[in-house]
């Protein structure tokens, strides 16, 4: 069956366009992720949702059908979820750097996304130079929890048929609804996810999709679209329990002139980055401060779970 019908109300430009319900969306989604639909329809899709961005609806429905086809994953105690798809572009990538400071506090960290990017230094070229590989099954996920170290696993292990949704942007040159769903994929109803964006506007409709989904999330800025605090001035981090935002765990962002600038590393490849991490995990280089910020932030929330 065709989605002419759902394309027709989505494909009418910026002003113009009709949003779906979340019946509409988990539909359309559902056909997409199993397979059904043409290439052409996945480009037409891909293209009407970039004009028209997505309401806090299509997001629900969208999510659910992504979340009942990801590959199970171990049961843990309120693990913390860290998307990573953007990589490093000019600032160095420390989200390698909060997962191992959120696991050395005995918490269970999925970080996920892609294992290479051309143009970026991914997080899991980071912690395979710190000797974390990304790991492709769930037995693994759990022996390496046991050993309270952080867990990276690639998008396409996890949930394939959203990985091959992502990868329509290599033909298109543009991302799609796929970028925001993997960044919101969560690991269980007691699992905490950080959720960041890097445009004002995906302020606003994350924060409504994540209140009206229940969810346990911490939202900010990220460096780069990566779910870290920058390391130079930390960004206004906004906490949800079950969908309700609760100032009193929040941080507000850093405002006034920078006293000092933190100690970063001579370059943002893999090897500069994992070996300046590695320095700060032993004490020999002071961790950023918008970084442990993050991290005292998001232990609080996580105690509310």
């Amino acid at each position: 069956m065709s989605i002419a019908p759902y394309l027709k109300e989505l494909g009418r430009g910026k002003d113009g366009a009709r949003p779906l319900n979340r019946e509409q969306a988990f539909d359309l989604m559902s056909r997409l992720l199993d397979g059904q639909l043409s290439e052409l329809e996945i480009g037409g899709f891909a293209i009407a949702m970039r004009i028209k961005g997505e309401t806090a609806q299509e997001l629900a429905g969208f999510m659910d059908a992504v979340v009942m086809r990801g590959l199970p994953l171990p049961q843990a105690d309120r693990p913390i979820v860290l998307p990573s798809y953007n990589g490093a572009r000019k600032l160095p990538n420390f989200t390698p750097l909060l997962a191992m400071l959120l696991a050395r506090e005995g918490v269970p960290v999925l970080t996920h996304g892609l294992l290479q990017d051309p143009k970026r230094v991914t997080t899991a070229a980071i912690f395979a130079e710190m000797g974390l590989p990304a790991l492709a099954d769930a037995p693994s996920v759990a022996r390496q929890w046991q050993q309270e170290q952080p867990v990276f696993m690639a998008l396409l292990d996890w949930h394939p048929a959203l990985a091959r949704l992502l990868a329509v942007r290599d033909v298109l040159g543009l991302r799609n609804s796929g970028h925001t769903l993997a960044k919101l994929l969560p690991l269980g109803d007691r699992s905490l996810r950080v959720v960041n964006h890097t445009h004002p506007e995906y302020a606003v409709s994350l924060g409504e999709f994540l209140a009206q989904s229940n969810a346990n999330a911490l939202l900010l800025r990220g460096t780069e679209g990566e779910p870290v605090a920058d390391a130079r001035r930390c960004p206004k981090l906004t906490a949800f329990v079950g969908g309700k935002l609760r100032e009193s765990l929040s941080h507000e962002a850093q405002s006034g002139s920078l006293n000092h600038l933190p100690e970063l590393p001579g370059g943002i490849d893999a090897v500069s980055t994992a070996r300046h991490i590695e320095a700060m995990l032993a004490g020999n280089v002071p961790v950023p401060v918008p970084v442990l910020q993050q991290v005292q932030v998001l232990l609080r929330l996580r105690s509310e779970l």
